[in-house]
């Protein structure tokens, strides 16, 4: 079961990878897929709210402050749909960060699985003193 379990992880992992593609982020493009009972029920990357135009980034480089990271995305679509996160499971290319990682507790995700760690580990701790599971699976490209 461990192995069918770590296969599915792996390919909703780089389900959330080729999602990051449709970023418009130079710096980073991050992707995030929720699945729930064996069913996907949202997606998110970052980038600008809607309305707004895509460049992610100011002349200098930095992040607007506007810009709402992949797991926000997928939270907040799920939040205009007819599901929820209870009992979910979060797929990101990158760990989140602490605010992110509260959107994450309040939602009711129990399980959160990633490729690529955040520069601060604090959210990453931060759900984990929430009792929330956390993996990180550095490649999940490699073949079984």
């Amino acid at each position: 079961m461990e192995d069918k379990q770590l296969r599915y992880d792996k390919a909703y992992l780089r389900m959330a990878k080729t999602w990051s593609e449709l970023s418009h982020c130079s710096r980073k493009q991050v992707g995030a897929i929720i699945v729930k009972d064996g069913m996907i029920i949202s997606d998110g990357f970052n980038g600008a709210p809607s309305g707004f135009d895509n460049c992610c980034e100011n002349e200098e480089g930095d992040t607007h402050w506007y810009v709402l990271h992949a797991e926000a995305n997928a939270i907040l679509k799920v939040a205009k749909s007819t599901h929820n996160c209870h009992g979910s499971t979060l797929y990101l290319t990158l760990s989140p960060c602490k605010d992110c990682s509260k959107l994450v507790v309040q939602s009711g995700i129990k399980k959160i699985v990633y490729i690529n760690g955040y520069k601060d580990q604090g959210g990453v701790d931060f759900l984990r003193d929430a009792g929330i599971e956390v993996q990180q699976i550095e490649n999940p490209f490699d073949a079984e």
